[in-house]
């Protein structure tokens, strides 16, 4: 007979001394009514109590409007993904146009997505009957289940031919430069809502990190080359114009929040801005840089921690880096593993519903 194993045996409790959990001041638990929820935000209340992802979401809707009803908070957005032509492009316009945000860090692609729809151009539904093939022949690009024209994006380019020719040979720019031009012209030329519009009329920069990695960096790159054909002057890319505008906003705001949807390059690009002032700091003897952290921060992304890469990493991961103020020191953090496309726009709807906006 084998001897009793001493891991086997069950770890010695008191029955009557079991928790009740009131007595050591857990929070409880309720079931979601869908029928009490007149509202969104009255819904995102509900889901605080709930578990899993809804609890997520509606402690995101807790953070969030503490961070964009704080009015020493500058709160900058980072998008990536094809979000526009998710058609999510009047969800980022409704955040400018609400003071949600007052700097935006994108991919280039959503943005040059957003400039076709913005300019009065759609986007169409795939339809599975179609061959990929087939696609490429007829002009049109696949995005998962939706179609983007060729003809839309030759119509972007017009536009940008259009706002480089006003641009000078001699001064480089920056993206936040670019996309203020271009928010300009679209104000002017096509009045209607959208990405660029607001930022615009707003006065929120629009960075673009990746620049080289879009349509409009091909764009751009291609002016330059067509001009030098003809004997044109080409115009000048500077990035670290950027970096030097977007680090200078930082460090003049009293608090900082984060708002993000998805990860990549401009979720990495916002949060590294910590990191740079403190080696600016160390590397001027203190003349220049300091502590630049974000006190808030929300996320909605599908990517999950375990694989190791940057889109799934934490906000704790992030305290490590000095990219974000620790719990401990008043840091208030919600991420949110879901499609983006369905968890923000109740998100943000709610938010503003809390603020009275709507």
């Amino acid at each position: 007979m084998p001897q009793d194993c001493p891991h086997d045996k069950p770890i010695p409790r008191d029955k009557e001394h079991f928790g009740d959990g009131w007595r050591h001041d857990l929070k409880p638990l309720e079931p979601i009514d869908v029928r009490k929820a007149g509202t969104f935000s009255e819904m995102l209340d509900q889901m605080t109590r709930a578990s899993f992802g809804a609890r997520g979401l509606g402690e995101a809707a807790n953070v969030l409007y503490e961070m964009v009803t704080d009015p020493k908070c500058m709160v900058v957005g980072t998008f990536s993904g094809a979000m526009t032509i998710a058609k999510m492009g009047l969800v980022i316009t409704e955040m400018i146009d609400q003071g949600m945000l007052n700097a935006v860090i994108s991919t280039g692609a959503l943005i040059g997505h957003g400039m076709v729809e913005q300019s009065g151009h759609t986007h169409f539904r795939h339809e599975p009957s179609w061959s990929d093939l087939e696609l490429y022949k007829a002009g049109y690009d696949r995005v998962y289940d939706t179609l983007e024209l060729e003809n839309n994006l030759y119509a972007a380019e017009d536009i940008l031919d259009e706002v480089l020719k006003e641009a000078s040979p001699e001064q480089p720019f920056g993206t936040y430069e670019l996309t203020a031009w271009l928010g300009a012209h679209l104000a002017k030329k096509y009045p209607g809502r959208g990405i660029l519009q607001s930022a615009y009329q707003k006065g929120v920069p629009v960075y673009i990190p990746a620049f080289t990695d879009s349509e409009i960096g091909l764009d751009v790159y291609t002016y330059n080359v067509l001009g030098a054909r003809k004997g044109r002057a080409g115009v000048r890319f500077d990035p670290m114009r950027d970096l030097d505008d977007f680090l200078t906003r930082l460090s003049a705001a009293q608090r900082l929040g984060l708002f993000t949807i998805g990860g990549g390059v401009p979720r990495n690009w916002a949060q590294q801005a910590g990191p740079l002032a403190e080696l600016l700091h160390f590397q001027t003897g203190g003349a220049t840089g300091g502590l630049v952290r974000f006190r808030y921060a929300v996320r909605i992304c599908p990517e999950p921690v375990h694989w190791g890469g940057l889109s799934g990493c934490t906000f704790s991961e992030g305290v490590s880096w000095g990219k974000f103020v620790p719990p401990s020191e008043g840091g208030r953090f919600a991420e949110v593993l879901c499609d983006a496309t369905i968890a923000w726009p109740i998100l943000v709807r709610g938010v503003l519903e809390r603020m009275g906006r709507v």
